[in-house]
């Protein structure tokens, strides 16, 4: 797993959010790497979590099916966390 690689994941991540929400520029992701795996800490503002996670959760099982396309091209294991506005980084 290259740093590109990482970089480019957080970055798409971080786009398919800012077309999804009201306040683009709310939008944060952060990486925690670890050896297998990588989390992705996905942070909007907090009228735009519903937006994120959809109806049902349908949006954001969609992002994460996306995140797994990506991690079987990359051999590496992505994983999404939506965290709330009291949640911590």
């Amino acid at each position: 797993m290259t740093q590109h690689e990482m970089v480019a994941v957080e970055e798409l991540v971080r786009e398919i959010a800012r077309a999804l929400v009201d306040e683009p520029e709310a939008v944060d992701v952060q990486t925690v790497a670890r050896d297998e795996s990588t989390i992705l800490k996905l942070r909007v503002a907090p009228g735009d979590v519903g937006k994120v996670i959809g109806k049902q959760g349908r949006t954001a099982r969609s992002v994460r099916t996306i995140l797994s396309a990506v991690s079987m091209k990359l051999h590496h294991r992505y994983t999404l966390d939506i965290l709330e506005e009291d949640e911590e980084v």
